[in-house]
């Protein structure tokens, strides 16, 4: 067991922030903060809205992936569907809308299976995962800018996408990565 530690020796001082961007997905600051031995400077901080990503598993351990380009780092890649959570919608609302838009899937029983933070120390930006164990095929996707393939993929076959570099969005790993311990302790 993690031993609670006094947590206010290290603990960073911040004198400000300037906001340099603000859009609607994404605000980039400076924030001007003093380490606990006294040195100040900048810090670039970028905050953004909550996200939900959903693994949705059927009932032969599959996992429900999207293979889709990201003009960011120019690789194709496979993820978890999901999208931002709007100011009013509940996190789990999203993550349901998010993969019927991005699938053409209706996720059941929709449950939270964690949450956090992909760039700790510069972003915030709370990732919630969730998990749904069915879903229902309702039609082509309605978005079709998402993905280039939707697939159902073997819970093993996807952590061998892990490890072999064609899954790198945090949230996708950590979801595989979770999946399969939770299957090894029996849970799944």
């Amino acid at each position: 067991m993690v031993e609670e530690q006094a947590t206010e020796l290290t603990r960073w001082t911040v004198h400000g922030e300037r906001v340099v961007d603000d859009t609607r997905r994404a605000r980039l600051s400076i924030a001007e903060v003093e380490l606990p031995d006294g040195v100040r400077f900048e810090q670039y901080v970028i905050r953004a809205p909550r996200s939900a990503m959903v693994a949705v598993l059927d009932d032969r351990e599959r996992l429900l992936l999207m293979r889709r380009h990201r003009f960011v780092f120019d690789r194709w890649v496979w993820e978890l569907p999901g999208g931002y959570v709007d100011d009013d919608e509940h996190p789990a609302r999203c993550a349901v809308r998010e993969v019927e838009e991005e699938t053409g899937w209706r996720p059941q029983a929709v449950e939270p299976l964690l949450s956090f933070q992909p760039w700790v120390g510069t972003a915030d930006a709370e990732n919630l995962l969730f998990l749904a164990e069915r879903a229902e095929y309702i039609g082509a996707p309605v978005d079709v800018n998402e993905a280039e393939q939707v697939a159902w993929i073997p819970l093993d076959e996807a952590y061998g996408l892990v490890s072999r570099g064609e899954v790198v969005g945090a949230g996708t790993v950590i979801a595989v990565l979770e999946l399969v311990a939770r299957r090894a302790r029996g849970e799944l």
